[in-house]
């Protein structure tokens, strides 16, 4: 498993995350052909599965995943700003999104409005050697409702090396991760709760991901950064 989600208190974890395999979209008026979902019923996350997701000496803070809180303190002048302390001067405000309440992923394609599904980003254009090194995502839920952040098991490099022979030239893509899928090979998803005011730090380059509100009664926007962001530089509620 190459998800690594930093945290002190397994207890907290398991809390907020649940697992579930996956499956592929057919037919679907939502969503497009091929497109990877989770399939249900979730699973609350067991000990020993939390204790598989720490991370280790090994992890680079450009792989890891972290949740965080809003910072404490006055709010900044606009939004955009919300992370110029953060650490990155080049941070960059991707935008903000208003997601529908009960939609188990929240990605459309904005061509035709049908949902994508877990995917990887491409916004720094990286071949597989250095797919890794990506800028993280940094996202905060402003609600008014919850939402979750899902993950894949395994990051898009992993996915690369057992699709592909030389996989170092190749630039990883969503359509390889629904091809590995495709395939019936192992793959996992896990769901972590974001409430009103809580967010994440995550590598989307890197791994299968995207937004749900799946079962929640309520809509919710969510903001979304990207930067070179050193460990730690917010606080997490686990």
């Amino acid at each position: 498993m190459t998800l690594a989600i930093a945290h002190t208190d397994p207890v907290a974890l398991i809390a907020r995350c649940d697992t579930t395999g996956v499956r592929i979209a057919h037919g679907d008026l939502d969503y497009e052909d091929g497109a990877v979902l989770p399939v249900g019923p979730w699973q609350s996350l067991t000990t020993s599965e939390a204790a598989s997701l720490r991370p280790t000496g090994l992890t680079a803070d450009s792989t890891l995943v972290e949740l965080a809180k809003l910072p404490d303190g006055p709010a900044p002048a606009g939004l955009a700003s919300l992370a110029d302390p953060l650490g990155d001067p080049d941070a960059f405000h991707v935008g903000r999104t208003t997601s529908p309440a009960k939609a188990l992923t929240t990605t459309p394609n904005y061509q035709d409005g049908r949902r994508i599904g877990l995917h990887i980003d491409n916004w720094d254009k990286l071949n597989y050697r250095s797919k890794h090194t990506g800028r993280r995502r940094l996202c905060f839920n402003l609600g008014p409702g919850t939402r979750y952040l899902l993950l894949g098991s395994l990051d898009i490099r992993a996915i690369c090396r057992c699709l592909h022979t030389d996989p170092n030239d190749r630039y990883p893509h969503t359509d390889d991760l629904r091809a590995y899928a495709a395939l019936g090979l192992p793959l996992r998803v896990f769901r972590l709760r974001l409430d009103p005011g809580e967010g994440y730090i995550a590598p989307t380059e890197l791994l299968p991901h995207d937004g749900s509100t799946e079962g929640q009664p309520e809509p919710s926007t969510a903001a979304f950064w990207l930067g070179h962001w050193p460990r730690g530089v917010l606080a997490s509620p686990i």
